[in-house]
């Protein structure tokens, strides 16, 4: 396994691919490992059609300044190539599904399958339940620094989200930084001459003895009396 995989986010028109709603942005980000490689493929795209109030309201693109960039068409085949077969990383990946495969519809090319989708919200939700999921709550849950994000930008967002899986995923592997911790060398610890002493022998007094085949004797079945009855006597037995 190449361990390839894409990361993908799109800024659109509207909310609805059915109800006629275009991708206007588009980005994909390589992931070997689930860290970014620095090969990225990100495109403006003129929509042909107006943008909703509320959509430009959240990523700030005008129809004004998309006319001009290339159609869809124009790009499809340099976005294919860069996804190649492999799996497909994005937050809410039904959603950016739905708008790719639309606009491929368009242009009768076979759509992707929803099975080769990496959804980080499904991941995240089964990491955080019952948390915020969206991406700015995931940065700020990672300590990812979001104050370049004043609004949606698939560039952007595709940089952030990168952080964000790779978090997901466990991290970055410890070994990946031991090339640079030092090399310790250790040393034996120099320690004292052992004192040589001769073993002293305990022995309890007759007063000591007495006390403790009374003890004994209170205890019925005492397994020492049993062992040593020469010491505890029979009366322990009882």
């Amino acid at each position: 396994m190449s361990g390839r995989e894409v990361l993908l986010d799109t800024e659109t028109t509207g909310l609805d691919p059915l109800g006629g709603h275009r991708i206007l942005e588009i980005c994909c980000l390589e992931l070997r490992n689930h860290v970014p490689t620095g090969r990225v493929l990100h495109r403006l795209i003129d929509p042909g059609r107006d943008i909703d109030p509320e959509a430009e309201r959240i990523h700030g693109f005008t129809r004004a300044a998309l006319i001009g960039k290339p159609a869809f068409a124009e790009i499809v085949d340099e976005l294919l190539d860069f996804l190649g077969d492999d799996p497909i990383v994005a937050h809410n990946a039904p959603f950016d599904l739905a708008f790719l495969n639309a606009e491929l519809a368009r242009l009768e090319q076979p759509p992707i399958a929803a099975s080769r989708a990496i959804d980080t919200v499904t991941l995240a939700r089964e990491r955080f339940p019952g948390l915020p999921v969206s991406l700015d709550a995931l940065c700020r849950r990672f300590g990812i620094d979001t104050s370049m994000r004043t609004t949606h930008n698939a560039l952007l967002d595709c940089q952030l989200l990168a952080e964000v899986y790779l978090q997901l995923r466990g991290g970055r592997q410890p070994e990946l930084g031991l090339a640079t911790l030092p090399r310790l060398r250790l040393r034996a610890m120099p320690t004292a001459p052992t004192e040589q002493r001769s073993p002293r022998r305990i022995v309890p007094s007759e007063a000591e003895r007495a006390a403790h085949r009374a003890f004994i004797a209170t205890i019925p079945n005492a397994l020492w009396a049993r062992v040593l009855p020469q010491l505890y006597g029979p009366e322990a037995e009882r």
